[in-house]
């Protein structure tokens, strides 16, 4: 059986994923607790976290328990993500991962979310990882797309539109 694989992304209301720094609060400073169930939610079923390099690195900074001290995510759904079975895709990073049940795959993302489709027991989830889960879409391998939508406009401060280029698809 073939696992299904969902592209999980936040969004503001015009489509950016992330503004430049400083402009605006975490989740555009919209996390009320019916969000933070919902989210804690969807990472306590069991399935596989897949992430690109870059978002690794992100969440490695953002999520790691010194820095939820510092002004990290100490968020619930946030502890409960990282302790999910993780596979990074990266050609640059080198292991061991500063990541509970970490694992770093090398090659091509295509060919290992192709592989991890087939062999995972799980579903897998990928979240941000914009590049990465754009190709994977080209390729017919998201079988769901999961937009978390927050009332802002970042016309003037919003970063890495969440689809910018990407193939037209029909994913659910």
């Amino acid at each position: 059986m073939t696992a299904t694989y969902t592209y999980d992304v936040f969004s503001s209301v015009d489509g950016f994923g992330t503004a430049r720094a400083g402009t605006w609060p975490g989740y555009w400073g919209k996390q009320g607790p019916e969000l933070l169930e919902h989210r804690l939610a969807l990472f306590s079923e069991p399935q596989r976290l897949v992430l690109g390099a870059t978002t690794f690195r992100i969440y490695e900074r953002m999520m790691s328990p010194e820095a939820a001290g510092q002004n990290g995510v100490a968020d619930e759904w946030v502890k409960r993500l990282r302790e999910l079975p993780t596979t990074v895709i990266s050609n640059t990073l080198t292991a061991p991962l500063n990541w509970p049940d970490g694992t770093l795959e090398r090659g091509d993302a295509l060919d290992i979310v192709a592989r991890l489709k087939d062999e995972s027991p799980v579903p897998l989830r990928s979240t941000a990882s914009l590049a990465m889960n754009r190709s994977l879409m080209a390729a017919g391998l998201v079988d769901r797309v999961q937009v978390t939508v927050f009332p802002a406009i970042t016309g003037q401060t919003g970063t890495e539109p969440i689809f910018a280029g990407a193939a037209d698809s029909t994913s659910s």
